[in-house]
């Protein structure tokens, strides 16, 4: 199952419901990417499961300042 690092999204469950209305199960799956992000206060690269989402926010806040908030450590994400 992937999940985001950062923001937790996984997997959601729903119907596909075509014209004749015979519904399907179906899964929405998250835009999850694996990347290696710099953390300039580390010094080093660390390497994250993370959705478009949680790339928009690293962007926009930053890696650390973004766990600072949440309060969460390095250690709970990767």
């Amino acid at each position: 199952m992937a999940k985001c690092a950062i923001t937790g999204k996984k997997p959601m469950s729903g119907n596909n419901k075509p014209f004749s209305q015979k519904r399907t199960k179906r899964q929405f799956k998250p835009n999850i990417q694996s990347k290696t992000i710099y953390v300039p206060e580390l010094r080093r690269t660390i390497k994250i499961k993370v959705s478009a989402k949680g790339l928009k926010i690293i962007d926009k806040v930053g890696l650390m300042q973004y766990l600072k908030r949440e309060g969460l450590t390095l250690k709970d994400i990767t």
